[in-house]
């Protein structure tokens, strides 16, 4: 059959593997040739070691470039795993090094400074904001899918994935579900026993339904005396290739090895050499394989140590420095290491099979490997490797207490963490720790180490920053960031009170104005958000002094603002008032890395709620903007989508809304479950399912996303347990929906939140306990036009209106209904004007006022058709008929055949 190995020899019993190749490039040539679009897709190989995954993964590149594919390939490798994006850089650097740096940068597009130095292209300048490891994947996936649309049909194929390191197959996990989106197969081959358990997301895909991998089995009898044959000769008798059968157990690169022994040997393949067969069979796994590098002399064998410990891609001149040999003696000892089938390769080496480098590996005494990874991160570090490379090799290391080794750890760690792979920036500093470094410089590398965990695990930084600001030797600039990081990972971990408490400790300590303002404004912070605060009127006064004095004129200045900004708002004060601060709180950026995308939102979503929606919708659009210019791909996006949905929600157009809550559910999704980005999100998606009447959609989301109780600690909007009891109530289950939406106003009232605008849960337990508690229901709609009167805002107070119309008494209904019309009419929300509208004719209709009805109930309709409120504007259709009335296209409304146009 067709295809060879690196060894020259035929592939056997691999028919179904290279055929099943063979028709995946077929279809995605194809595909790019026949204009139907994509046909791309995903190809796996499942093997133990030895049974050909190489083998066969060479035959598939060898087909692809024959076609006419762009091949990116690359090899996991057991040494370098820890190296982040080892494989990415493998598959993209050959690939763009053809590139001109004008056509890298239109590759990269935007994401060029984000997604560059994970591939290598460049290290991200020091000072630059971190991006967030999410970011970094939707970069490389931008950048493969230009490289796709650019050179189709791509072939990606990736050997050994079972060694990657965990970013890239992170990343390709995801890329791979979309791989039949784009004109790329992606070729993978691995040992399904030695997958890494951290590598969730590849696991998944890998032992996922879509896709079932190809598994490769050992050779029979029959095919292992036609590879003897081929290479010994058509004399090698039956006895002794059943021999070699028995000997290898039809594992293929065993066979080979075997069969090369035999040749070295001079041996003749009858009988008579059978009883040396199991011997030469043992010399090439394990301590025979050791035995034959030994039998090399002593400088092969450290030359061969020194090309275990630096992995793959190895350079001659870089492993004769670790194995400490001059020029001359380790070309002598490659020359051996290559006749004798351990090593090949010119300019880079390899080992001639992954086992032999995991024997040789394992065979160096403790001592000595350790030793040659201590003198291999000196020679990396000195050949301009990076320091990244060099630190894989730290890590291996034994604690000397070498100052100069935690230096390089930390460096690497800020490295990796510009890279986006936070993972092994930790790795790095945990090392440093165990060094251990100077006590002057501990409290710096518990504070890095827990900085570097702080959105991946706020438990353990908690930890680390606990026991750094107990150093005897701290700096108090240091001390001051510890305990605000240290604040941040308690609220990250859902202990809004305990961040609070901390830095609230620490304000007194500051001995300058800036820092004092800087832990102050994290101390109010965490409270606002915290949905228990025990103090909230007490903290807001304060809060209110303190901002008073303020011009904005620096961060932590603006910092308070924002929240002096958002507490009035919260409580209801007046709008004109909370708008003039939040002019002077405007100009934090959303990627700040104190402040992060909390605060400015705070701002911008005061500007929604006093209806200055277009400010609003124009600060979230430079926000998202702000966080995909830096790589922020995570909660922070999904954040600002959900936050520009809930300005379209506030603008009542339904559809945007929708769409935004989609997008945010959908990034939040990646970030984990039950986060805070996914309640945002949900909430949103459930507030506009409901506006929209869509509420068995709403039930399946809510089942989806365990929507309910238990709550979060910290303040969510929408209101997590209002959106709940408006889901209860839509349902008809009134009295589950009046005690969750009582006992939300009893919650928010004892923090002081009293704006209806922000959440308006008296007007839903209103509407709940109408039937059974009239008085008590106008009571609630009452207070809630009073405190809608005080923010003074249309939406606002059209919307009290509202509620207070659909629980008054007949006589009151239509006085409020009209002057909902009239307030709403000035209210950027067109969903809540076309409901006041379509409510106001329906109590109209019956009064002989067809005209009048007519021209609400039209209008009405044609704004719920425009905001996407497709029951609302069917009610409005509805009260239409029921008046003797229909619409003529979109214009006319007929009555028995005549305009209804001007009657009454």
């Amino acid at each position: 059959m067709d295809g060879r190995d690196r060894l020259g020899q035929h592939l056997y019993e691999r028919e179904n593997e290279v055929t099943a190749a063979q028709n995946a490039v077929e279809r995605i040539c194809a595909g790019a040739g026949d204009g139907d679009g994509p046909r791309g897709g995903l190809l796996f190989f499942s093997a133990a070691a030895g049974l050909g995954k190489t083998t066969v993964l060479g035959a598939v590149r060898r087909m692809a470039a024959a076609r006419g594919c762009t091949v990116l390939s690359a090899r996991g490798s057991e040494q370098e795993h820890t190296v982040p994006f080892h494989v990415v850089r493998q598959l993209l650097q050959p690939v763009l090094a053809s590139c001109t740096e004008a056509e890298r940068r239109e590759i990269f597009g935007g994401w060029y400074e984000i997604a560059g130095p994970a591939v290598g292209l460049f290290a991200q300048q020091t000072g630059s904001a971190v991006p967030d490891p999410q970011g970094v994947r939707d970069g490389l996936d931008w950048v493969v899918t230009q490289v796709a649309v650019r050179r189709a049909p791509v072939v990606l194929v990736l050997d050994d994935a079972h060694w990657g390191d965990l970013e890239s197959l992170a990343w390709l996990a995801a890329f791979a579900v979309r791989a039949q989106e784009l004109p790329v197969l992606v070729v993978l081959g691995y040992r399904p026993d030695e997958v890494p358990e951290e590598a969730q997301t590849f696991r998944e895909l890998i032992d996922g339904r879509g896709v079932r991998p190809i598994q490769l089995h050992a050779l029979s009898p029959e095919a292992v005396g036609e590879l003897v044959r081929s290479s010994l000769g058509e004399s090698a008798d039956d006895v002794f290739c059943r021999e070699c059968w028995v000997v290898t157990g039809g594992n293929p690169y065993e066979t080979v090895e075997l069969v090369a022994r035999v040749q070295d040997r001079g041996l003749t393949p009858d009988a008579e050499s059978l009883p040396l067969l199991r011997e030469l069979g043992a010399s090439a796994r394990g301590t025979g394989l050791v035995k034959r590098l030994e039998s090399l002399g002593s400088a092969a064998v450290r030359l061969a140590w020194a090309a275990a410990v630096l992995g793959t891609e190895i350079s001659p001149e870089l492993a004769a420095a670790v194995a400490g040999l001059p020029p001359a003696e380790a070309q002598s000892a490659l020359d051996r290491l290559r006749v004798a089938r351990i090593l090949t390769g010119t300019r880079t080496l390899e080992f001639i099979h992954p086992l032999i480098a995991t024997a040789v590996y394992q065979a160096i005494p403790p001592a000595t490997r350790t030793a040659l990874h201590g003198q291999a991160a000196w020679a990396v570090a000195d050949a301009g490797l990076g320091i990244t490379a060099a630190a894989r090799h730290l890590l291996e290391t034994h604690p000397e207490g070498d100052p100069q080794t935690v230096r390089q750890l930390r460096a690497a760690a800020r490295e990796n963490l510009r890279l986006g792979a936070p993972d092994a920036a930790r790795r790095c500093l945990e090392r440093a720790l165990r060094e251990p470094p100077a006590p002057e410089d501990r409290a710096g590398v518990l504070h890095e180490l827990g900085c570097s965990a702080l959105l991946t695990a706020p438990a353990t930084t908690v930890n680390h920053l606990t026991a750094a600001l107990v150093e005897p030797i701290l700096d108090p600039a240091l001390r001051e960031d510890i305990t605000f990081r240290l604040a941040q990972a308690f609220a990250h971990n859902d202990q809004l009170a305990k961040a609070a408490e901390v830095v609230g400790a620490e304000v007194a300590r500051a001995e300058s104005s800036r820092p004092r303002l800087r832990l102050q404004a994290a101390h109010y912070l965490w409270l606002v958000f915290d949905a228990h605060e025990a103090q909230a009127s007490v903290r807001s006064r304060r809060l209110a002094r303190l901002a008073e004095r303020l011009p904005g004129k620096d961060i932590e200045e603006r910092a308070l603002l924002c929240l002096r900004t958002w507490d009035a708002m919260l409580r209801g004060e007046p709008a004109t008032g909370m708008l003039a601060v939040a002019a002077r709180s405007l100009g934090l950026s959303y990627t700040d890395p104190d402040w992060g995308f909390e605060l400015p939102s705070m701002a911008a979503l005061s500007y929604m709620y006093a209806d200055e929606c277009d400010r609003a919708e124009e600060l979230f659009s430079s926000a998202i903007a702000e966080c995909e210019r830096v790589g922020w791909g995570g909660a922070h996006l999904s954040f600002g989508f959900t936050l520009l949905g809930l300005v379209w929600f506030r603008r009542g157009m339904l559809g945007k809304a929708e769409d935004c809550a989609r997008e945010g559910v959908r990034l939040a999704e990646r970030v984990g479950p039950r986060v805070p980005a996914q309640w945002y999100a949900v909430g949103l998606l459930l507030d506009v399912l409901l506006s929209r009447g869509r509420v068995e959609e709403a039930l399946r989301v809510a089942e989806t996303y365990d929507f309910a109780p238990p709550y979060p600690n910290a303040v969510v909007f929408p209101d997590t347990q209002t959106v709940y009891g408006r889901l209860l109530l839509a349902q008809g289950r009134r009295r589950e929906a009046a005690d969750q939406l009582a006992a939300a106003g009893k919650r928010l009232e004892a923090k002081g939140i009293l704006n209806p605008t922000w959440c308006p849960w008296a007007g839903h337990l209103a509407v709940a306990v109408a039937d059974e508690d009239p008085g008590r229901a106008r009571a609630l709609a009452a207070q809630m036009l009073g405190r809608a009167e005080q923010f003074g805002t249309p939406t606002a107070i059209g919307e009290a209106l509202g509620f207070g119309a659909a629980v008054a008494d007949a006589e009151d209904v239509l006085p409020l209904r009209e002057r909902a019309v009239e307030v709403l009419s000035r209210s950027p929300n067109q969903h809540a004007y076309a409901e006041a509208l379509i409510d106001l004719g329906a109590a109209l209709r019956g009064g002989g006022r067809t005209g009048r009805v007519a021209e609400l109930l039209f209008k009405g309709i044609e704004l719920a058709d425009r905001c996407g409120a497709d029951r609302l504007a069917d009610r409005g259709r509805a009260e239409l008929a029921q008046a003797g009335l229909r619409l003529n296209g979109q214009r006319a409304l007929v009555q028995g055949g005549k305009s209804a146009a001007g009657q009454g």
